[in-house]
């Protein structure tokens, strides 16, 4: 396959960048992200492991992200090329994967597979193929899956430990003592040494915030915005959460001045991340001040026990038209036990805010499939979002409930396809006329519930998924044959529970 194409749209891409750091040195690092460009550009944590790696002396990376082409299709990834100089993977002598969530993984086999570099770590040899280290957001939860594939996962906030771990591997050890200088620095996880048994979550210096985006450009997701957190961390509990308050020692807050300055003269787009972004004391004056200035914000998170008439003013004046924000569960009864705060009078607060701005829609995020839920739950919902609709334009966005490792809900059975499937169903005709109902598949929720909840031999059996093609009938097919071969409970009841 020839890889003109590529590089044409690369050429392309790098054109229209601003804040790139180009850098040359003698020791280079395939920094890989296993989705394509446009969402590796509007990783915040991508892009902050790539800004700690250009600043630090003697060391550079290049970029290396899956092909477009490949998004849909994973057979039709090509040969993995890097960015800055076209560089194929597997030259390079370190790969460092960003992973997001569970269903990257197979992205991050796939890469390895078309270099020409065996995905799985024991079919490797010493010096003949890269060092592959992984870190990124699905370490806050369960890195497992990905053990298989990696000599080394840094777990956590990692822009200190990275370069640390970069410093060991640039002096060219022999591989036992390579991996025997790594185990010993904390948070990171060295699987052939240290098994199953995880570190804490790494925790950042304060005096590193906040984590701020260098590059900008039209063909991210968030074209042209200019990224940086103003807090990190979440003070609340809710008990599905990764970044729950027990994860990393709560939020820490990042001063306004401090997020003002740092956002360059010519960005016109401005996007506050983090996973409380609007619960920062100072948030409605960071954006009207942005706003005053003739800029667009965008907000990664809203709670709408926050959302006042003041803050939804802030926000039209930012550039929102569509107020989002988290109705969590479909029932007050369900929201509740997850220790959420919204309540129905702050939802109902919402839409006559939005409305009062003359918002297009509101539009809520929730879960279906939660332990306990019933149809009453959804028939709740149905009710409640029809009272909704009568004050401003309701859009729902639906996403099955997946517990996840590392919190109060860890081990929460998933609630099968079929289930939520009829739930959904019934949601949308009770709403139809009313409301927009969209969800993420129901299939491929289960196919994240079995890798969240899984280990290393759910994550080494996504390599027979790999090279069958990714469909969701591969996916089933692997993990029936790992129950026949480990019938683990946990993994026998859910494949029952989906029907398989």
């Amino acid at each position: 396959m020839s890889l003109e194409p590529l590089k044409t749209r690369i050429r392309k891409r790098l054109a229209d960048e601003t804040g790139r750091i180009d850098k040359q040195a003698p020791f280079t690092v395939g920094l890989a992200y296993p989705s394509p460009y446009g969402a590796a550009m509007s990783s915040l944590g991508y892009q902050r492991i790539y800004r700690a790696i250009q600043e630090t002396s003697g060391m550079a990376c290049e970029r290396i992200v899956l092909d477009d082409e490949a998004e849909k299709e994973l057979a039709d990834q090509g040969m993995p090329i890097s960015y800055e100089s076209h560089r194929p993977l597997g030259d390079f002598p370190v790969i460092a994967f960003s992973v997001a969530y569970e269903l990257e993984i197979v992205g991050m086999i796939q890469m390895m597979r078309k270099a020409g570099i065996p995905p799985l770590r024991r079919e490797r040899e010493g010096k003949k193929h890269p060092f592959v280290i992984a870190g990124g957001p699905l370490t806050f939860s369960n890195p497992l899956p990905i053990a298989p594939f990696v000599d080394a996962i840094l777990v956590g906030e990692a822009e200190e430990i990275t370069v640390e771990v970069l410093r060991v591997l640039e002096e060219g050890m022999p591989y036992d003592r390579t991996i025997a200088a790594l185990a010993k620095i904390p948070h990171v996880f060295v699987p052939e040494i240290h098994g199953e048994v995880l570190p804490e979550v790494a925790k950042a210096d304060v005096a590193l915030l906040p984590a701020w985006a260098p590059i900008r450009t039209p063909h991210a997701v968030l074209s042209n915005m200019f990224l940086i957190e103003t807090e990190r961390g979440c003070s609340r509990r809710c008990t599905y959460c990764v970044m729950r308050r027990s994860t990393n020692g709560g939020m820490r807050l990042v001063p306004k001045e401090r997020i003002l300055e740092l956002v360059p003269s010519d960005a016109k787009r401005v996007g506050l991340v983090g996973a409380a972004v609007s619960d920062h004391p100072k948030i409605v004056e960071i954006v009207n001040e942005l706003a005053d200035s003739g800029r667009e914000v965008g907000l990664s998170s809203l709670r709408p026990d926050r959302l006042s008439l003041e803050f939804v003013g802030a926000l039209k004046r930012g550039g929102y038209r569509t107020l989002t924000t988290a109705m969590d569960g479909p029932s007050e009864r369900l929201r509740e036990t997850l220790e959420r705060k919204a309540k129905i009078k702050h939802l109902e607060r919402c839409a006559e805010n939005a409305r009062a701005h003359q918002m297009d829609r509101m539009k809520l995020y929730l879960m279906i499939g939660l332990p306990t839920e019933t149809m009453e739950d959804i028939d709740e919902c149905v009710s409640f979002v029809t009272e909704l609709s009568k004050i401003v334009p309701i859009s729902l966005g639906i996403a099955p409930f997946c517990a996840k490792r590392n919190t109060p809900m860890d081990g929460f059975a998933f609630a099968g396809i079929n289930v939520v499937d009829d739930r959904l169903d019934r949601l949308r005709r009770g709403l139809k006329g009313r409301a927009d109902v969209r969800s993420t598949s129901a299939k491929w929720a289960w196919v994240e519930y079995v890798l969240a909840q899984g280990g290393a031999p759910e994550g080494e059996a996504l390599l027979g998924v790999v090279e069958a093609g990714g469909k969701f009938a591969d996916y089933k097919r692997a993990f029936k044959a790992l129950e026949v071969s480990r019938p683990t409970t946990k993994l026998r009841r859910s494949l029952a529970i989906a029907n398989i």
